[in-house]
């Protein structure tokens, strides 16, 4: 009896990767992909949407502000049902956590915002895991699947005069 007690006070307190605690509270959406929890600022991981500055073209070639669409899109699905959980995954260069974010009721935010077209799976981090919410989107035509657009992490190094690392 003693070692079940144990045991499961262990498992309600284990801390998810890197030895962080789940973040848990009201998300303020930063971006497209990326939220503020009580003053932690955190990456959604393996996906990347839009940037808020950055347009994208309809099917008819009218040109919207993609970035922002997402943006909106993601505050609403999270004021939807509250709190947000998030579960550390690592940290990125910016010093921001980088995390699976998920609903109360369980709905994954990562791949809910694939799945709608408001970003898009980025297979260098994610290794695929929201491949078939692409291809979802994609398939539906919704979201920045549309029209033409620029893959975020292409129009940020166009932006910076780089090259594009995606």
């Amino acid at each position: 009896m003693k070692f079940f007690v144990i045991a499961t006070a262990f498992l309600l307190a284990s801390p998810s990767a890197f030895g962080a605690q789940a973040i848990i509270g009201r998300a303020a959406v930063v971006d497209g992909d990326t939220i503020d929890i009580s003053g932690t600022r955190i990456r959604l991981n393996g996906i990347d949407a839009p940037e808020s500055w950055q347009k994208c073209r309809r099917e008819d070639g009218s040109e919207y502000r993609c970035g922002a669409a997402a943006a909106f899109a993601l505050d609403e699905f999270l004021t939807a049902s509250r709190p947000t959980r998030c579960e550390q995954v690592d940290i990125d260069r910016y010093h921001r956590i980088v995390a699976n974010c998920f609903r109360a009721d369980g709905k994954s935010v990562n791949a809910w915002l694939v799945r709608t077209g408001n970003a898009v799976d980025w297979v260098r981090y994610s290794h695929g895991a929201f491949a078939a919410d692409q291809n979802t989107a994609r398939a539906s035509r919704i979201g920045i699947w549309q029209g033409r657009f620029d893959l975020p992490c292409e129009a940020r190094a166009s932006r910076s005069h780089q090259g594009a690392t995606c």
